[in-house]
């Protein structure tokens, strides 16, 4: 017989490797097995010198192999090297074909898989799990006995398919190994991930190559990097789109394959078809666990979706005992985990029961306030089945998005937040229930929420203020999960993306109409509501077009435009949160003006029958419609009243406002605009504000643009999602309790956020010496003055043996000032003004002007 190694791991990337080199040091009888030549066969294909990262960067690394970001080619060699010092029993050239348990049958374990051929064909079959030890068939008929399996193959050799017409031409290929050897071609990238980033920056790299480079996403581009690219690096995203804006590539949102042919690909756009020359396509569209070999070694998986993973328990091991999944394959894809998983495996395996993951004390950390003595795996257990988003994740998934998620309790009765505050997390239940005080004028008025499901969904989607107040209705277990935790977990979890978006349409449906509405009024509309995303200056109703659907502005804003003399005149400005199309489904008729897209927005298109059948159900709200309806038609009598004698205004107030929304009004939650026909130049503004943030000015009144007598300095307009917090490594850019973004002592100086504001709202600079008080200069003569102090006396009075840092400079709108935002205060005339733009673009300042 045989020798019966103690583990046999098969797959030599970074997990696999790990594992070797900890049973390596620890003596025990191992084999690994690498179907390869070479070990790390992800890594090694990776394009040639590309720098791979160490992330997360606050993990600690646990294994006999050393890992730290740098080049793909001094990785692999050192990890060589080790592997070679550490002795590890590395079988090259060896690709399991089966496994097969040969100690007894388990009482009770037939599960059945569903074996899916080519042509679309599916056939059952029961598999039986058998104990061990395991015997490992490999493809050249060797067979090899353990007792302990660990399977550390990832799932990069199961890359998903282009399913077109033409995805199996030659030109269609799923690995880049060197972008240099293109060259002059034309070429398309499939996916927007790291591995198609990072490929299609290689190829675009060198213009002298000649490539014509696009890169292909089915998503549309969002305010930030990380939300346009939301499976990607935030560092990798970035710098795409610094590629694109320098020339070197093309990108394509909301894109995807119809079809390929020789030298050509077509596309389908929100625009229609779309034919483009293509010389090769590289599809980097993720890839998949080989879950038909997987399953026929006895494991079974979380779900039946094609992307799902292995059951696990939190040692890692599967549902056939001694079976053991570490790495991409067990859904946590990072190196760093990776390698640690490796290292804790064969620790267990050895007989370390109380060896604890390498991310304990960061997740020990966000329990420890909750009630129970509960561990760390208990407690991922309980929100992954208590909460209904969580449920298709394993529990190393769980420990992943707990990382940049946080576990809360709230007593009863305890706020979780309020109507009107600012925030963008997404909440759960995992214990407990939260009331929603659905009129601010009477709190006893709540709607209940009920474990399991979620709140706060509204300004995870907009970016808006909370929508109402939310308490404990009992004591209450939340996970906050933050944007980006929920925009990664979305699009991860496919069932996660569906309940969020089904439980977002119908809260925020009966969030606007209330008039006593319940989810069960309203099933037929929100099965019915499609979402759609709405590129900047797209219109979604037109003037005179027939049609009755309804539309909810869920992400973005929206302008009112009605044709008066041939032109189109602004009308108003709808933030989300706000409806539109009312008026032709209650009053039937044409559109009576134009709805069109301040920014790149999202709505909810309702349609007009099934919403209909709502409001004849439901008196309350049909009077309601016409009021608002109502408050519509008189704006479109006012204009068309005022159009001749009062043209000029309109005319005047119709520039300014689309003047306001192509600055960047659109996607602001409060701007400062300056009124030159009051303003004096006097400065003061500046001044004050020089004087409230230790001599550094926040603002420059005559940088920006003007429009008639209106003025937008350069200030920062507090974006509903702040393109400056898109990148900021130290998280120093948060969102303050009266909506302002502001920047904390934590800041780096990278200069991340002054890149990505497009705006150029934000500065860096050295924080200067702190100056004499405004009585001192004004009774002794100390000190610069009132203002931003001149470079000359900042530097005259430094210290001049210490190097100042630069930090990041931008308004706050003097939060923690008592009375507010100095700029304002300081203006002697009346003429600087802090707005939110849908107080300051509606009809009713023609109304003030008129009058």
């Amino acid at each position: 017989m045989s020798e019966i190694f103690r583990v046999a791991i098969i797959g030599s990337g970074p997990a696999g490797k790990s594992a070797a080199g900890r049973a390596a040091s620890l003596g025990m009888s191992h084999i690994l097995l690498e179907k390869t030549d070479h070990l790390s066969d992800t890594i090694y294909k990776y394009q040639k010198g590309k720098h791979v990262m160490a992330t997360p960067s606050q993990l600690v690394l646990r294994s006999d192999q050393e890992f730290e970001a740098g080049k793909r080619e001094a990785i692999l060699e050192k990890w060589n090297a080790r592997t070679k010092e550490l002795g590890v029993n590395v079988k090259f050239n060896a690709e399991a074909k089966a496994i097969r348990g040969t100690g007894p049958a388990i009482e009770g374990s037939v599960h059945v898989i569903e074996m899916r051929a080519r042509d679309g064909t599916v056939t059952k079959k029961e598999i039986q799990r058998y104990a061990p030890p395991y015997e490992i068939e490999l493809t050249n008929g060797e067979k090899i006995m353990a007792e302990n399996v660990v399977f550390a193959i990832g799932t990069q050799g199961n890359p998903n398919r282009m399913r077109c017409p033409g995805g199996d031409l030659p030109h269609v290929q799923y690995q880049l190994d060197d972008p240099t050897e293109y060259v002059d071609e034309h070429i398309v990238v499939i996916g927007a991930g790291d591995a198609g980033i990072e490929n299609a920056r290689g190829l675009a790299e060198d213009s002298a190559q000649g490539n014509v480079v696009t890169v292909v996403s089915r998503g549309p581009e969002a305010t930030s990097p990380k939300e346009s690219f939301p499976t990607a690096k935030e560092a990798n995203a970035l710098a795409l789109l610094g590629d694109r804006n320098a020339g070197k590539l093309n990108i394509r949102f909301e894109t995807d394959t119809a079809s390929v042919e020789p030298g050509w690909i077509t596309f389908s756009t929100r625009d229609g078809e779309e034919r483009v020359r293509c010389d090769r396509i590289i599809a980097r569209i993720g890839s998949a666990p080989p879950r038909a070999f997987i399953e026929e070694c006895g494991i079974a998986f979380t779900s039946a979706d094609r992307l799902a993973f292995p059951q696990l328990s939190p040692v890692f091991e599967s549902t056939a005992p001694g079976i053991f999944v570490i790495g991409a394959l067990a859904g946590y894809p990072l190196i760093k985990h990776c390698m640690n998983q490796g290292y804790d495996v064969i620790e267990f395996i050895n007989g370390n029961t109380e060896l604890k993951p390498a991310d304990e004390p960061i997740l020990e950390a966000k329990f420890k306030d909750l009630p129970g003595r509960k561990s760390v795996a208990e407690w991922l257990d309980l929100l992954r089945e208590n909460v209904t988003i969580l449920n298709g994740m394993n529990p190393l998934q769980m420990r992943e998005f707990m990382l940049d998620s946080d576990a809360k309790f709230y007593r009863k009765g305890d706020v979780i937040f309020e109507r009107a505050a600012p925030g963008s997390s997404l909440f759960a239940i995992a214990q407990g229930s939260v009331a929603v005080q659905i009129d601010p004028n009477d709190t006893s008025k709540t709607v209940p929420i009920g474990q399991g499901s979620i709140f706060g969904e509204v300004g995870l989607i907009s970016g808006r203020r909370r929508g109402a107040t939310i308490v404990a209705a009992e004591d209450t277990i939340c996970v906050e999960i933050s944007r980006n935790a929920a925009l990664k977990l979305q699009s991860q979890v496919p069932t996660a993306k569906k309940a969020i978006e089904r439980i977002s349409t119908e809260r925020l449906l009966l969030q606007m109409f209330g008039s006593g509405l319940k989810p069960d009024d309203i099933a037929e509309v929100v099965q019915t509501s499609k979402i759609r995303q709405v590129k900047p200056g797209e219109a979604i109703l037109k003037e005179g077009d027939e049609g009755n659907e309804i539309y909810v502005i869920r992400v973005g804003s929206m302008i009112v435009e009605k044709e008066i003399g041939g032109k189109p005149v602004f009308l108003s400005y709808l933030p989300a949160g706000s409806y539109v199309g009312e008026m032709a489904l209650i009053a039937g008729g044409r559109r009576t003006a134009t709805v069109k897209a301040a920014i790149k927005s999202e709505v909810i298109q309702i349609d007009g029958d099934a919403f209909k059948k709502v409001l004849e159900a439901n008196p309350e709200l049909l009077k309601r419609a016409k009021r608002d309806m109502a408050s519509r038609q008189d704006i479109n009598a006012f204009i068309e009243a005022k159009k001749d004698s009062f043209s000029g205004v309109v005319d005047m107030y119709s520039g300014v406002a689309n003047f306001l929304v192509e600055n960047g009004i659109g996607e602001a939650t409060d701007v400062l605009l300056i009124d030159e026909s009051l303003c004096v130049g006097c400065d003061n503004c500046e001044k004050a504000c020089a004087d409230s943030h230790d001599g550094l000015s926040r603002l420059d009144r005559e940088a920006g643009r003007s429009y008639a007598h209106l003025h937008v300095p350069t200030s920062c307009r507090h974006c509903e999602h702040p393109h400056c917090m898109a990148d900021c490594p130290p998280n120093a850019i948060n969102r303050g309790p009266d909506g302002e973004v502001y920047i904390n002592d934590t800041c780096i100086g990278c200069g991340n956020c002054q890149r990505n504001c497009p705006y150029g709202v934000i500065r860096m600079d050295k924080v200067p010496p702190k100056k004499p008080s405004l009585l001192s200069w004004l009774f002794f003569g100390f000190g610069p003055g009132p203002g931003e102090p001149s470079k000359k006396w900042a530097y005259a009075n430094s210290d001049p043996g210490v190097e100042k840092p630069k930090k990041a400079i931008k308004c706050d709108m003097c939060a923690g000032i008592e009375g507010g935002p100095s700029c304002v205060r300081a203006c002697p005339t009346g003429a600087a003004i802090r707005v939110a733009p849908d107080e300051f673009l509606t009809v009713a300042r023609l109304e003030q002007e008129e009058a």
